[in-house]
Order: C-alpha cells, then sequence, then structure tokens
C-alpha cells in the first residue's frame, strides 16, 4: 500500500511567520517530520502549493480536488492551513467517494518548539490506514468527519458542528 501526502502550506509546513501575520515558506518540512517520526511506510508526497490557507482561493481547491481524483492511490493525507481545512474538506467530500483521505495541520509549525505537527501527522497516518473511504480531519487526537467539523478560532481547536 502507498500513501500520497498532498502538501499545500499552511502553519504546519511555514518556515517562520513574520509580523502583520506573513507566512514564510522555503520549502516543505515533509521528510524531514516522516524521518523524525521513523515512518517506514511506502510513502510519496507532492507539493501543490505553499501558502497560508487564508489565501487558499476556489481554484486552488479544484487543484486539490483533480490531484485527489487523479492519483492512483486511494489513501491521501494533505498537508492544509487550519484556517479553511473545512472547506477544503466539503469540497472533497462531496465530490469524492472511493478513496480515504485525512487533511490536518498544525497550531505551531513543525521547526517551532512545542508545535503539534509531528502528533498530528502521527495521527493522520494512523487514520488513513485504518478508516474507511471518506473525507476526514484529524488534529489534536480528534477524527473529524468532513460534513461534521469547524474550527474554533477563539480556543485555538477543531470540534463537531452537531
Amino acid at each position: 500500500m502507498t500513501i500520497r501526502i498532498l502538501i499545500t502550506g499552511g502553519t504546519i509546513d511555514c518556515e517562520r511567520i513574520e509580523q502583520g501575520d506573513k507566512y514564510i515558506f522555503d520549502k516543505t518540512h515533509l521528510p524531514e517530520m516522516l524521518e523524525q517520526g521513523r515512518c517506514k511506510l511506502n510513502i510519496e508526497s507532492q507539493v501543490l502549493f505553499l501558502k497560508d490557507s487564508i489565501y487558499t482561493t476556489n481554484e486552488d481547491r479544484k487543484k486539490i480536488l483533480l490531484t485527489c481524483k487523479d492519483c492512483k492511490e486511494e489513501r491521501i493525507i494533505i498537508l492544509h492551513g487550519t484556517d479553511t481545512m473545512p472547506e477544503t474538506a466539503l469540497v472533497l467530500g462531496k465530490e469524492i467517494k472511493d478513496k480515504t483521505i485525512v487533511l490536518l495541520g498544525a497550531m505551531i509549525p513543525y521547526n517551532q518548539k512545542k508545535s503539534d505537527a509531528l502528533f498530528n501527522l502521527g495521527c493522520a497516518v494512523s487514520a488513513v490506514q485504518s478508516l474507511p473511504k471518506g473525507v476526514y480531519i484529524t488534529m489534536n487526537g480528534k477524527i473529524f468527519e468532513w460534513n461534521n467539523v469547524k474550527k474554533n478560532k477563539e480556543l485555538g481547536l477543531f470540534e463537531t458542528l452537531k
């Protein structure tokens, strides 16, 4: 089994955050994260773009959707910014029924102390292998279905709608 990981940026992968909440991206940190987590699975990764998710457009979501539909792997993980992750999950969940897709992000960049990136990535890797076909978000040890999740910006966590 091969897992495809799509990279779109977000806090999890940013290099630093400059004054005015400007996210700076140099490269993806995914290879470092997988190595640090001692992941031994067969993983293929692909950078679609690197940006703060508040700037993710409908065209970007279409690119994510088409990439998911076109890839041969049935298990897909998407590194994504947390601000608009539920919106992307909604687009994917309405269209894709024959694959298991798990989106994740982080509240603190991978390269910063006390980051939640590795924990969230580990949860996503486990979830994508064990969940039935569908679209999910995993954050902070919880798994949410694509149509029952929101980000609580005040508390800095994800929760169900219902």
